[in-house]
């Protein structure tokens, strides 16, 4: 093995998305923009570049047109290092399919593992929000000689059921893997905690090849990586998991520190933009230690005028709030919220405009939504679930370019 061992990084960024609709009808789920700048693939591609991993494969299937540009246009490396981050469709190199599952993504696209060659290959997906230093967790794997390591986030026993949960002994040995569990396990030194998966693995090359080509075989398989290959090598003894609570993110403050969320759902979407906005946020976009990269419109300054004003928010570059109020919400670039508007608990996506007069609260408006003079959202839930989305948790969707009933 080399002194220094070649990582390629894979990101898994197929999925379909159901559960974010109408965020996904007209993008995939790692598109779906967040944070009032960003992609949700920007946090898992930041924390492989800031890492020092700058080689990349993103596999994309549904819908995959804005984020195969936002890559391209964004995530640009210097090619003179033979560094890149590249999307990668569904080529159909092993007939006429398309991707039956995450595992039979990466098997349909080994060439670029054989084109890269590397030691080890780090597997994670593309649409939760945290920081992670992977370089910590290749690190354990290479020590440990697993074949391959799960990453794990404590979560409370009470609360595990809902996961995909790793039963491992004192030493990190992956006993078993198993789909949300009635009765999970808990953990050795923690007994009313559970180890959830979080989606991210490491594997050496030769051992998730041949997993790979085992799984390829099996007809009965549901060619997943959580599924199928991971179970396959904790039958074998080879699997290990790895602590997050271990993970130390230069620049983490006590209160975001452990930060892991999936945003897999509206609600879970919308809760997690409520934690940016906190005088202390429960995630702290501000990280200069290890920054969140992505692409800025050129846009001119926020504006305020005619009173205009926004508290415990976040504003892009770009908008216009003229005599209008926002409290507790994030703000896309390019919104405008007119004279009287009130805007409280809601995220603004670009290009949002906000007539005179008009309420919006606890809400999601996609892109390029109008919201015309005097029109309420999420004021009156029974009639916002006759026109539009509404989530189980009560939050108020409109899709993009959608117009507000008057």
């Amino acid at each position: 093995m080399r002194a220094n061992p070649r990582v390629l990084g894979i990101v898994l960024a197929g999925g379909e998305g159901k559960r974010l609709w109408p965020l996904t009808a007209d993008r995939a789920k790692p598109a779906v923009p967040f944070g009032g700048s960003y992609r949700l693939v920007d946090f898992v591609l930041s924390n492989l570049v800031n890492a020092g991993y700058l080689r990349i494969c993103v596999l994309t299937q549904y819908k995959s047109h804005s984020l195969d540009r936002h890559i391209t246009t964004t995530w640009r490396m210097s090619t003179l290092l033979g560094n890149y981050v590249t999307p990668v469709p569904a080529q159909q190199r092993l007939g006429p399919r398309w991707f039956t599952g995450s595992a039979d993504a990466i098997f349909q696209s080994l060439n670029l593992v054989y084109d890269e060659q590397p030691d080890h290959i780090v597997v994670f997906g593309a649409d939760h929000v945290y920081r992670m230093d992977p370089r910590q967790m290749v690190e354990q794997h290479i020590e440990s000689k697993a074949e391959v390591t799960v990453a794990g986030i404590r979560v409370p026993r009470a609360e595990a059921s809902a996961f995909g949960i790793i039963d491992a002994d004192e030493n990190g040995r992956i006993r078993q893997f198993l789909e949300k569990p009635p009765d999970p396990p808990g953990l050795s030194d923690s007994p009313d905690e559970s180890y959830a998966s979080m989606g991210n693995y490491v594997f050496t090359t030769e051992a998730l090849i041949e997993a790979l080509r085992a799984d390829a075989a099996d007809e009965d398989s549901v060619h997943d990586m959580g599924g199928s290959i991971i179970p396959m090598l904790t039958e074998s003894g080879a699997a290990r998991v790895y602590d997050f609570a271990d993970n130390d993110v230069p620049g983490a403050t006590d209160r975001d520190r452990g930060y892991w969320r999936d945003v897999g759902t509206i609600d879970a979407y919308y809760d997690s933009h409520l934690d940016l906005v906190a005088v202390h946020p429960v995630f702290n976009l501000y990280n200069r230690q290890w920054p969140i990269f992505t692409s800025h419109p050129q846009l001119p300054p926020a504006k305020f005028v005619e009173g205009g004003l926004a508290q415990e928010s976040i504003v892009g570059a770009g908008s216009i709030v003229a005599g209008a109020t926002i409290r507790q919400s994030v703000v896309f670039p390019g919104v405008t919220a007119l004279q009287g508007a009130y805007v409280e608990g809601s995220v603004l996506m670009p290009g949002a405009r906000i007539g005179p007069g008009a309420v919006v609260r606890r809400a999601i408006l996609d892109k390029n939504v109008v919201v015309p003079e005097g029109a309420h959202i999420g004021v009156e839930p029974e009639l916002d679930k006759q026109r539009y989305h509404v989530s189980e948790g009560g939050v108020t969707v409109l899709g993009k370019g959608e117009v507000a009933s008057p």
